[in-house]
């Protein structure tokens, strides 16, 4: 059976992304040191950097990396993960994900822009442009998904709005070990998600707390 699933980063006072926001730093200031464990595991220097040397962290992050790419397929994100922001009016961007994009599944990006062609890349992703309501897209990507889950991408926004409409059966949260201050917040408006879903928690070697919502 499909599963919706969403993997995000947060502080611990509970923002998801920061402000500052340049074609420097596309996700903001802080959003290094939110990823930093994530970034540093063997998973993710395989699946998003190619690196098959066996470099990165092989601990608890690293289990969770490797769980978010297991049975996923289909992808929904925002416009802002794809990077349609940084250049809105070139009809040749093709995002910022490189000519083989991790996810080898459809990804459908939400978007204003929509209708966009759809864009074929290396590895099995294929890039849709949809502006339709996140059911619908999701039902499309579901049949898709051909049985596997449908992981939601992000960025904060779009999370929050699977998120409101109840749709999510599985929200995995990286929480680092840092106090910013400032951003976007994950949990504004959005309570009782505990009251619905299990909660268990795990504490990795880099301090990150992974919390874990199941429906």
């Amino acid at each position: 059976m499909t599963r919706v699933r969403i993997d995000l980063f947060t502080s611990l006072d509970g923002y998801t992304s920061t402000t500052d926001h340049s074609p420097e730093n596309p996700m903001g200031e802080d959003w290094g040191r939110l990823t930093a464990a994530h970034l540093a595991t063997r998973t993710f220097h395989e699946r998003v950097f190619g690196d098959t040397s066996g470099t990165g962290t092989t601990g608890i992050d690293d289990s969770y990396a490797a769980a978010s790419f297991e049975g996923v397929g289909a992808e929904i994100m925002g416009a802002t993960m794809f990077g349609l922001h940084s250049f809105p009016d070139d009809p040749d961007w093709k995002g910022w994900w490189g000519d083989q994009p991790p996810f080898g599944t459809p990804v459908y990006v939400l978007t204003h822009t929509a209708p966009r062609p759809s864009i074929p890349m290396q590895g099995g992703t294929t890039f849709h442009f949809r502006s339709a309501a996140i059911e619908d897209v999701l039902a499309e990507a579901t049949q898709a998904a051909g049985g596997l889950d449908v992981r939601v991408g992000g960025g904060t926004s779009t999370a929050r709005d699977f998120l409101r409409a109840g749709l999510v059966d599985e929200l995995h949260l990286m929480v680092a070990p840092i106090l910013l201050g400032r951003g976007n917040r994950l949990w504004d408006d959005l309570p009782g998600l505990e009251l619905t879903h299990q909660v268990t928690t795990e504490v990795a070697e880099s301090g990150t707390i992974h919390v874990t919502f199941t429906r």
